[in-house]
């Protein structure tokens, strides 16, 4: 993707917000996905589509749909859904779930990557920054999203299973969801980041032990919070590619 050509049409407002990130001269940064770096989440959107598209069998699909309906009625955790939406791919080739989410992703996401945001990576990568994704989302989604911000797979703690000999397995490693993300953040990477971006509530144990945290395309929960910590609040352009 042609970077420059689309930091040339920012407008001010954006161009302050990436300056605003690049003075502070970041040596490690960490960026939520689903919310902060595009529109939607691609975790949700993926689970629907792949049921929708039988990428796991009837009985999962039945099974899963039963989960999700109890995870929205509050009956099932964030950090259990969130697992269950990699879990459940036991048995699959992870081939087979890469080139799903690469379908997934280009087909209904690419689109909305905020355009600030990914000029964002690529210029804090250029200065020498460390950058890292982290995320809920199961991680081949987010490793074919990570594609468009230069981010290579080491670099991403999103949640994920044990593959064993090309094939999924329901062992967790981790869901970096709520105070998951800052405990993966300190076993993996091994120090609190200069600089954090999130835009939900599950990010906020995040941004706390970040040295200058940002609240980017903030729910009202987290705005609350950002306001509550003076933290500096972004909301990206509106999206206008189709």
């Amino acid at each position: 993707m042609n970077v420059p050509h689309i930091s040339s049409s920012l407008s001010t407002k954006a161009l302050e917000f990436i300056g605003s990130v690049l003075q502070l001269q970041p040596e490690l940064a960490v960026f939520d996905c689903d919310g902060t770096l595009w529109g939607g989440d691609a975790g949700e959107g993926f689970f629907d589509w792949e049921l929708k598209r039988g990428l796991v069998s009837g009985e999962t699909v039945t099974w899963a749909r039963g989960r999700y309906a109890s995870y929205l009625a509050g009956k099932v955790s964030e950090d259990d859904m969130c697992a269950e939406m990699a879990t459940l791919h036991d048995g699959l080739s992870e081939d087979k779930v890469l080139r799903a989410a690469h379908d997934y992703f280009n087909e209904r996401m690419a689109s909305q990557i905020f355009p600030e945001l990914q000029v964002l990576v690529h210029k804090l990568q250029e200065t020498g920054c460390d950058v890292w994704a982290v995320s809920s989302t199961n991680e081949w989604v987010i490793r074919e999203a990570m594609k468009h911000f230069g981010i290579p797979q080491e670099k991403i703690l999103a949640a994920s299973v044990r593959v064993m000999e090309g094939k999924i397995t329901n062992q967790l490693i981790r869901v970096p969801s709520g105070e998951g993300k800052p405990r993966a953040i300190l076993e993996v990477i091994g120090r609190a980041p200069n600089v954090a971006l999130g835009n939900s509530v599950w990010d906020a144990a995040m941004l706390k032990i970040a040295d200058h945290p940002f609240a980017v395309n903030p729910t009202s929960q987290l705005q609350e919070i950002a306001e509550q910590n003076k933290w500096p609040i972004y909301h990206p352009e509106p999206l206008t590619r189709a």
